[in-house]
């Protein structure tokens, strides 16, 4: 496991006890890793952006034949270079000798359990909202007021903020405006 938050690391440490190896990820490290690597799953997330490629294809071609790659980053164009999106139907494609799977909205998939999922994980702050008010429910919920994307005309999300050439607000400001 490859991150470059030495918190997320070492949580995963004591998660897990231990039974993986965590890595810091630098790109010396990364191509070491996916050149090792029977399967990569790439699942980078940066809200409101697009994904950066963190593989690129000579990684790729230097996997071994038949190994495998999941992106799970495709919904936000992927992190992997050699990656596409597929669908449900024709899920993989050989690139590079490397089988690949990016399948876009891979919950679709389960739909049931995705939606119990998203249900259980939104219920708390959907009942915040409804028992609050939408005001109060963001300033007493940091979780919550993270979400805030825009709010008074004004753009809360750095990512989309920088995307956007515009000056990002601070959500509680926004609220102030309001």
């Amino acid at each position: 496991m490859l991150d470059r938050d030495p918190k997320v690391l070492d949580t995963l440490d004591q998660r897990f006890d231990s039974r993986i190896r965590t890595v810091f990820s630098t790109a010396a490290d990364l191509e070491l890793e996916v050149l090792d690597a029977d399967l990569v799953v790439g699942a980078v997330l940066l809200p409101g952006a697009r994904t950066p490629c963190l593989v690129t294809r000579m990684m790729v071609g230097s996997m071994r034949p038949g190994s495998a790659i999941v992106d799970v980053a495709i919904d936000q164009g992927g992190c992997i270079e050699t990656s596409r999106p597929t669908t449900h139907s024709d899920p993989t494609f050989l690139s590079e000798g490397v089988v690949h799977y990016g399948v876009t909205n891979m919950p679709g998939a389960v739909p049931r359990t995705a939606t119990l999922a998203l249900a259980n994980a939104t219920l708390p702050y959907i009942l915040s909202l409804a028992d609050r008010g939408v005001d109060n429910a963001l300033r007493s919920n940091t979780h919550l007021l993270s979400g805030l994307n825009v709010c008074a005309g004004r753009i809360c999300e750095p990512a989309v903020a920088k995307a956007l050439g515009v000056e990002v607000a601070d959500p509680l400001d926004a609220l102030n405006t309001r």
